[in-house]
């Protein structure tokens, strides 16, 4: 082995592995303190306890918090899903005036600041005197998944299963039971991608929960919250258990869409 291929394989290792080490340095610093035994999650670490993971989960705000982060990211997640497949399926299927304007406007949410699209639905519902609740963020929250979801969804749409959808029809199904029997499974791996995306994105979102709830809060704007009275290993728990749950969502993605990658 010479000594340019010795060279280069160590630079490649130490790359990768400085790319590893900025991004989850951060992350293993906050899970590591938050099993400080003291007050204050800051060097030296004082020793392993659990009592911070025990004060989560006895306390109600941030119980009562984190059920109203699971119910909102499900439930918008889910009609961020219904309405981009329905969305999708139109574009794909039919012959629609402008469909190519039509597909920049579905996706063009994407590129505007989650901070534009939260203060244009607090004018929005302030003007038509809907009440702040979870219910307008869950509306936020479709509002931006929406167009990922129509995205993957569209993106997977192709002649193959045109064809598939065709033969259904000549054998006898109405457009209801090939879009629920046929189309529907077909697309299923893009169809769970966009749900555990959106329910992922929806989980830790903080700006349009924070601008458009009141009372009832999601647990990202409870654990801004506590941040406001200065760190404590309290807040560190709440964090790890935020990215625990965002991790397992993602590696449950992973293996829906590469298990029914690899079954084709």
């Amino acid at each position: 082995m010479s000594l340019r291929s010795i060279l280069s394989g160590a630079f490649s290792w130490s790359y990768f592995v400085a790319i590893y080490v900025f991004i989850f340095l951060p992350v293993a610093v906050l899970v590591l303190f938050s099993f400080q035994d003291g007050t204050l999650p800051i060097p030296p670490f004082n020793g392993v306890t659990l009592k911070w993971y025990a004060e989560v989960f006895t306390d109600p705000k941030l119980m009562s918090a984190l059920g109203n982060s699971l119910n909102v990211a499900f439930l918008s997640s889910l009609l961020a899903c219904l309405l981009g497949f329905c969305a999708a399926y139109g574009l794909a299927r039919f012959r629609l005036p402008a469909t190519a304007l039509q597909r920049i406007l579905l996706t063009a949410p994407l590129t505007v600041s989650y901070l534009i699209i939260a203060l244009g639905l607090l004018v929005l519902f302030n003007w038509a005197g809907v009440r702040l609740s979870l219910w307008t963020v869950g509306i936020g929250h479709v509002v931006i998944n929406l167009p990922l979801c129509f995205a993957i969804i569209y993106a997977s749409m192709g002649e193959h299963q045109k064809n598939t959808e065709r033969a259904a029809q000549d054998l006898g199904a109405n457009g209801i039971q090939v879009v629920l029997l046929v189309t529907a499974p077909m697309l299923m791996p893009s169809i769970l991608a966009a749900f555990f995306l959106s329910l992922t994105f929806s989980w830790d979102e903080f700006i349009i929960s924070f601008l458009l709830s009141r009372f009832d809060v999601t647990l990202p704007v409870e654990i801004w919250s506590l941040l406001r009275s200065g760190l404590n290993p309290k807040t560190n728990a709440i964090g790890s258990i935020v990215f625990l749950t965002s991790s397992v969502l993602l590696v449950a993605l992973e293996i829906f869409v590469f298990r029914a990658g690899s079954g084709k």
